[in-house]
Parts: C-alpha cells; structure tokens; sequence
C-alpha cells in the first residue's frame, strides 16, 4: 500500500511539473552526458507527463550509439535498439516509440525514466520492475551508470524501496543535478 500511495503522490507531482515546464528541460542532462562521449547510452521516449529526454539523446547520438528500450514481456529485462534522430519508430508495447528495426545494442549509461525519487538514490518506477531487473543484469556485466531523469518536483523526502530496487547514481531535473548521498 506504501507504494500505491507513493506512486500515486509522484504522479500528481510530475503532472503539476510538466504543465508548468516550458521549453527544453535538458540542459543539465546534456551536461553530464557531454563528459561520456561516445559511451553507448540508452534514452527512452517520453509519454505522457514524462520528462523528455530526446534533445540530449540527439546531442549523444552524433558522438556514440544511442538505444531506447523494448519491452520484451512482463517480468523480463528490457532490451536496447539502436535509435538515431528520425529513425522510423512504431508503436511498441504500453504505446512506447521504438525503433521500427530492431538493432540491439548493449548501454553503459541508462537514463531511466520515473514516478518519484529520493535524494539518497531511491527510484520509484511505475511498478512492472523493467529497469530494476534491466539495471541488475547490465551491472552483473560491467560498470553501468544509472541516471535518473525527472522534475524536481518528483523528489520525495521517503520512498518505500525493497531490497531489489536498483539505485541511480545521479539525479539530473530541469534544476540541478543531484549525487544521491
């Protein structure tokens, strides 16, 4: 129940957010990825209230390949295929934009969309366990850099996270950038 109405608070905060946000919010995003260069990265496409991240995931792509996940069925990790700057998208599953051609690739960098986060590193996601399953799998295999992409207006002082949340390693918003504590 902790989390219901945790979520529930994140998104009336990310919606009150994203009605008042005018312009690019990706300054500070485009910041820290300009010290990675080259690293394959992968982004998501924003729906509805998100935070978009596609201005900065351009910037990248002219540097180093550049993914966006693909949801491959409930309980499995995510996949990344291969996005550039107008590529051919298609509707993929819960109406994400992906690549119409699969091009797999495997990121170092994951910036990874949210309901609500902590400035200890704490993610509230939408409750399917995509990125956490995804970010425990790409750490098991080399270092991998979680970003956490959101309003500042999504911060939350507590949030109920069990032993399997995964952690992000920075929190970028259209105000700052935060190291989790």
């Amino acid at each position: 129940m902790a989390k219901v109405a945790a979520r529930q608070a994140g998104f009336a905060r990310r919606q009150a957010a994203h009605e008042a946000a005018r312009g690019n919010a990706c300054g500070y995003l485009s910041e820290v990825l300009a010290g990675y260069r080259g690293v394959p990265l992968a982004g998501y496409m924003a729906m509805r209230t998100e935070i978009d991240p596609l201005p900065a995931m351009e910037e990248a792509a002219a540097h180093g390949p550049v993914g966006v996940p693909v949801i491959q069925g409930t309980g499995l990790p995510l996949r990344f295929s291969r996005w550039e700057p107008g590529c051919a998208l298609r509707d993929g599953p819960f109406g994400a934009q992906v690549p119409e051609v699969d091009d797999w690739m495997e990121p170092e960098i994951v910036i990874v969309p949210l309901v609500a986060f902590s400035r200890t590193g704490g993610r509230l996601g939408y409750g399917g366990g995509f990125y956490d399953r995804t970010l425990e799998r790409l750490r098991a295999h080399h270092a991998t850099l979680a970003i956490g992409f959101a309003y500042a207006a999504q911060e939350a002082d507590v949030l109920p996270l069990e032993p399997t949340d995964q952690p992000l390693d920075l929190i970028v918003t259209e105000r700052g950038i935060i190291t989790p504590d």
